[in-house]
């Protein structure tokens, strides 16, 4: 599926549970060709990520793992039960992450922002967070800093990109204090 430029995707597509309510944005999508051509949201199955990372490298795997930490820094509570599947972050990673029912997805499309109130909303990447903004997502960011916005009303948030130098233990901290209060909104 190829974006006009300057126009906003309505469709989502990526990897993942599609009724999610834990929803990471990206730019790109894992070069592997049974990723290219995604017209939906399709659950992975056990392996797949270990597979994703074989074929496609270290970039990929620090995503996942990125991923599967930030979820298991957010405490326990009736929305965010993802200690309840796995002992450790890399438990869920290996089992659970972007599968049926983890109620997580990694999407490579603009967020939909229609008013669901129990979705959280990541988009990784000031860059990408900026490009959507051009393109016509309907957000009215507060920058916090030059790396986080928030925008409480749509349940958005912007952070670096899933890669331990530029989402380390400290600012994946300050992210889910970030959730936490939509969380509460």
């Amino acid at each position: 599926m190829v974006s006009q430029p300057n126009q906003l995707q309505t469709s989502q597509y990526g990897l993942g549970d599609p009724d999610a309510r834990f929803r990471v944005y990206v730019a790109n999508r894992p070069p592997m060709q049974e990723y290219q051509a995604l017209a939906q949201v399709q659950q992975l199955c056990r392996g797949e990520i270990a597979l994703i990372n074989q074929a496609c490298g270290n970039g990929w795997r620090k995503v996942f793992n990125v991923y599967a930490k930030l979820l298991f820094a957010l405490p326990q509570t009736p929305l965010f039960t993802f200690h309840q599947h796995a002992a450790s972050w890399q438990d869920y990673r290996d089992s659970r992450l972007l599968q049926n029912g983890s109620d997580t997805a990694l999407l490579f499309s603009a967020p939909q922002l229609e008013p669901v109130t129990d979705r959280i909303h990541i988009i990784a990447g000031r860059t990408f967070a900026k490009a959507l903004l051009e393109q016509g997502l309907a957000a009215q960011l507060q920058w916090l800093n030059a790396e986080f916005a928030i925008d409480k009303r749509q349940r958005l948030l912007v952070c670096p990109y899933f890669d331990y130098r530029q989402l380390n233990n400290e600012k994946i901290a300050y992210l889910v204090s970030l959730i936490r209060q939509l969380e509460t909104f």
